[in-house]
C-alpha cells in the first residue's frame, strides 16, 4: 500500500447495480474487477469452482482487499422449494462467499480485508426468500465467527443492503413496505468495510 493509503481492490461483481453501489466506495483505489462473464472486467471469475478463485488470485498478484457483491439465490415458497434449489443457493451465496476467503486468505497482503455481500431478507423476511434469508444470514454468522480466526492481521466484514434504488423496478413488487436505499448509500458501507478498521462486523444500511 502506497503513502496515499491507495489499495488494490478486487470487486467481484463489477457489472451488477450492487458491483456499481461497491464501486463509487473504492474510488481512491486501484479496482480490478471481476465477474462471472469477465465481459466489460478485467478477469472471469467463477465463485462456485475453487480452481477458479485460485486463477483469479493468482493472476492478479498483488492485492489488499477482495470485496464481493455476487450470490445467485432461488426463489419459491418454502413447500416447493427443491433440493437442488437449495443446493444452487447454498453453493452460490453461501460456500462460494465462504471460499472467496478461504481461498484467498492464502494470497492476501497483510492486513487485507474481505467485503462479503448479504442482504436485509434475513431480518427483514419476505414471501419466496427463505433461501436468501437463510444463506445471508449464515454469511453474516460465519463474518462474526471467522473474524478471530483470521490470520496475519486480516479483516472481514459483510454489507447487508435493503434493496437499491437502482433496482426498485425489478424487486419493488416483491417488497411492499420497504424503502430502498441510494446505491452510493451501499458504496459507503463498501468503503468504510475496506478502508476502515473493523472486523467482525454487519454493516446493515436500511432506510429505516
Amino acid at each position: 500500500m502506497s503513502i496515499d493509503n491507495q489499495k488494490t481492490v478486487i470487486l467481484i461483481g463489477a457489472k451488477g447495480n450492487m458491483g456499481q453501489a461497491a464501486l463509487s466506495g473504492l474510488g481512491k483505489h486501484k479496482v480490478i474487477t471481476a465477474s462471472r462473464s469477465g465481459e466489460v472486467c478485467d478477469y472471469k471469475v467463477d465463485i462456485t469452482s475453487e480452481e477458479s478463485l485460485r486463477k483469479l488470485y493468482e493472476d492478479v498478484g498483488h492485492f489488499d482487499a477482495v470485496v464481493n457483491t455476487v450470490g445467485y439465490c432461488e426463489y419459491a415458497e418454502f413447500t416447493e422449494m427443491t433440493e437442488e434449489q437449495w443446493n444452487n443457493t447454498i453453493q452460490s451465496k453461501m460456500i462460494g462467499q465462504i471460499n472467496i476467503v478461504r481461498v484467498g486468505q492464502e494470497y492476501i497482503a497483510d492486513n487485507g480485508s474481505f467485503s462479503l455481500i448479504t442482504g436485509i431478507l434475513n431480518i427483514k423476511p419476505i414471501p419466496y426468500a427463505i433461501a436468501d434469508a437463510t444463506t445471508s444470514g449464515a454469511i453474516d454468522t460465519f463474518v462474526k465467527c471467522v473474524a478471530f480466526e483470521m490470520p496475519r492481521g486480516i479483516r472481514i466484514n459483510s454489507i447487508n443492503p435493503t434493496v437499491l434504488e437502482e433496482a426498485w423496478d425489478v424487486y419493488g413488487e416483491m417488497m411492499p413496505g420497504f424503502h430502498p436505499v441510494p446505491g452510493f448509500l451501499v458504496g459507503k458501507a463498501f468503503e468504510r468495510s475496506v478502508d476502515g478498521f473493523i472486523t467482525g462486523q454487519v454493516l446493515v444500511v436500511d432506510a429505516y
